[in-house]
């Protein structure tokens, strides 16, 4: 079966950011909510979008999520400062080699666009050069585990059977975003804070390594 769209998402998956966002979340929940936050409570909201993980974890806390969401951005954009995120090893490689091929290329993730579009200007990516698309929570109806990140990702690229898309991500939610999306490829990467255990126990087709042996997937099953 030939791709024609490689659907990825970001934090863990294509970027390594040391664990950052999920540090700068929980610590600006607990800000608001006045508690600290369960590591097990923000690992089940891994890869979900920012502003529904906050809602949720504020379990009925006064504080308003936008301004939670507000201090979660300046909380992440601090970390960013200290330490950049960088690219995850062979992800630019493996990109490029998609690309060159004439499969298209989109990063889809939990975080809103002006944070992801930063992350781009860190990483020096560019929509159009290194990737043909970014969708961003902010921008469809639910975040994952609704496929809609996805279904975006498809019209952005013209890209019309899902049977033709791969997709992959560090996390459950990741993996529950594919299934629901019927992607012909379902690919938990193990470079995020999930095990292979934990991907391993969700609908997927394959469990690799990293992003990096993609093209090599594709090419065995081409």
């Amino acid at each position: 079966m030939s791709i024609d769209l490689v659907a990825l998402d970001m934090a863990g998956t294509t970027v390594q950011e040391g664990g950052a966002v999920y540090r700068a979340l929980a610590d600006a929940v607990a800000a608001a909510s006045g508690s600290p936050v369960p590591g097990t409570d923000v690992r089940r909201w891994m890869g979900a979008d920012k502003r529904e993980a906050i809602a949720a974890l504020l379990a009925g806390a006064p504080a308003e999520v936008d301004t939670v969401f507000d201090d979660f951005r300046t909380r992440l954009a601090a970390y960013y400062a200290t330490t950049p995120p960088t690219a995850l090893p062979g992800v630019e490689s493996a990109l490029t080699e998609l690309r060159a091929r004439g499969i298209k290329v989109a990063l889809t993730t939990g975080f809103s666009r002006d944070v992801a579009e930063d992350i781009l200007t860190a990483l020096s990516w560019k929509v159009g050069g290194c990737v043909d698309a970014l969708i961003t929570a902010d921008e469809v109806p639910a975040g994952r585990p609704a496929p809609y990140m996805i279904f975006r990702a498809m019209e952005a690229t013209g890209v019309h059977s899902a049977d033709r898309v791969l997709t992959a991500g560090d996390t459950v939610l990741d993996l529950r975003a594919g299934t629901n999306a019927a992607a012909h490829y379902v690919i938990g990467v193990l470079t995020g804070s999930q095990d292979a255990e934990t991907l391993g126990q969700e609908r997927h087709t394959h469990l690799l390594s990293s992003v990096a042996e993609i093209p090599l997937l594709l090419t065995r099953h081409g």
